[in-house]
C-alpha cells in the first residue's frame, strides 16, 4: 500500500466495510505502540534513563508526527538566525536513509540553504555533538528531527504542527500519524504552526486552543509560520521566476512525507497540475524512476516537472525539465520574528 493510499484509509476518506475493519486492526496496534512510548518518557523523566550534556547549548527541531512539518526549512532558519546572533551552530541529525555517500536528502538540502555550516550525521546524538564540538568549534548545537529523541539534554524544544493536519488524524501510529500522544505537548517551549497561510483563522485559532489546552505555560511561544514560493531551481543551479510554470500543464513529482502540501503550494501560484508521481518518503531516485517519471510527463502532455529541494538535490542536472520550488520561510509578522530570535538569544546566553 502507497504511503498516500494509507493515508486516505488512516484518514477516513476511504470508504467501506473493509477500510473500517483495517483501522480497527490499527487502533489495536496502536495500544500497545503507546504504552511503549509512555513508559519511554516516564523513564527519562523519573531519570531511569540518562539524559547527556553535550557542554553547548542544544536546540532541538522535532514534531509529534510522522510526515513533513517543515522540519528542514525551520532548521535552516534557526541557523541563520544564530549565525545573525553572532554565534557558530552546528548540524546534528539521525541520517535517516542516508545513500552510499553517507548523507541523506535533508543534509544536502542544509548544505545549500546553510553552506559552511558543520552537519555531522550520527544515530547516536550525543556522540555527533560531540564530535561537532571538539572539530568544528561549534558553539551551539541544533538538532533536527529530535523531540523524541531524549538522550542528549536540550535547552529548548521547539515543536512543528502542520496547520493541514496538526495531530495526525487524532490517533498514535499506526492508526494515526502521531509518534507520542499530545501530552508530549509538555516538553515544548516553543511551538511554530507551520503552513499557516494554508488553514482559515478559524482553524488556526483552534489549534492554538488545543496546545495551550495541554500546555497552558506555552502562551505567547506559538507562532505561525508559512513556506511562501519565490522561484524555480534546476539541478545545475539556475534560477527561474514563478511565472515560468504559471497556467502551464505540469508533472509534481516529490517523495515526501507530506506531498499534498507541495501540491497546494504549486496550485497557489497557478500551476495546471495534470499528473503527478509520488515516491516514498526519503527515496532515492534510480535512473528507471526518472525515465518512468519523464514517460509518464509526456504521456499527460506535461513535461514541465516540478518538485521540492529535498528531490531536486537527489536527481542528476541532465534532467533539465526537472524544477524545483524554491520557498521562504515567513513568520506572520515581524513581532513573532524578533519573539523568536529573543527567546534563542536568551536560552544561548544562559548557557
Amino acid at each position: 500500500m502507497s504511503e498516500q493510499a494509507f493515508q486516505q484509509l488512516i484518514s477516513g476518506q476511504t470508504t467501506g466495510f473493509f477500510a473500517a475493519i483495517c483501522r480497527g486492526m490499527l487502533w489495536s496496534l496502536s495500544m500497545p505502540y503507546g504504552l511503549i512510548t509512555r513508559l519511554r518518557n516516564a523513564c527519562f523523566d523519573v531519570g531511569v534513563k540518562k539524559v547527556r550534556r553535550v557542554g553547548v547549548p542544544v536546540i532541538a527541531i522535532g514534531n509529534l508526527t510522522t510526515g513533513g512539518t517543515g522540519k528542514t526549512p525551520i532548521v535552516a532558519t534557526v541557523v541563520q538566525l544564530l549565525q545573525e546572533l553572532g554565534y557558530q551552530p552546528g548540524i546534528v541529525s539521525r541520517g535517516y536513509r542516508a545513500d552510499a555517500s553517507g548523507e541523506n536528502d535533508e543534509k544536502r538540502v542544509l548544505k545549500k540553504l546553510c553552506p559552511g555550516v558543520p552537519h555531522e550525521q550520527n544515530p547516536n546524538r550525543v556522540v555527533a555533538a560531540k564530535t561537532l564540538i571538539d572539530s568544528e568549534k561549534v558553539d551551539v548545537i541544533v538538532l533536527d528531527d529530535a523531540l523524541q529523541h531524549r538522550r542528549i539534554h536540550r535547552d529548548l524544544n521547539v515543536v512543528l504542527i502542520d496547520a493541514t493536519n496538526p495531530f495526525g488524524f487524532g490517533y498514535q501510529l499506526p492508526r494515526g500519524l502521531l509518534r507520542e500522544s499530545l501530552s508530549g505537548l509538555n516538553r515544548a517551549d516553543l511551538v511554530l504552526i507551520t503552513r499557516a497561510n494554508a488553514a482559515s483563522p478559524t482553524k488556526l485559532g483552534q489549534i492554538e486552543a488545543a496546545i495551550l489546552q495541554h500546555n497552558a505555560e506555552l502562551a505567547g511561544n506559538i507562532h505561525r509560520v508559512s513556506f511562501l514560493p519565490t522561484g524555480l531551481l534546476s539541478a545545475d543551479g539556475g534560477v527561474q521566476p514563478l511565472t515560468a510554470a504559471q497556467n502551464k500543464p505540469a508533472t509534481i513529482l516529490t517523495a515526501i512525507g507530506n506531498p499534498g502540501a507541495f501540491v497546494s503550494t504549486c496550485r497557489q501560484f497557478g500551476v495546471n497540475i495534470a499528473t503527478s508521481m509520488f515516491f516514498a518518503d526519503h527515496h532515492h531516485y534510480t535512473e528507471e524512476d526518472l525515465r518512468q517519471v519523464q514517460l509518464h510527463a509526456e504521456a499527460a502532455q506535461a513535461p514541465l516537472i516540478l518538485t521540492t529541494l529535498k528531490d531536486l538535490v537527489k536527481i542528476p542536472p541532465g534532467n533539465t525539465n526537472i524544477l524545483a520550488v524554491q520557498i521562504q520561510t515567513v513568520f506572520e509578522d515581524a513581532s513573532s520574528l524578533q519573539s523568536v530570535r529573543e527567546k534563542l538569544l536568551k536560552i544561548v546566553d544562559a548557557r
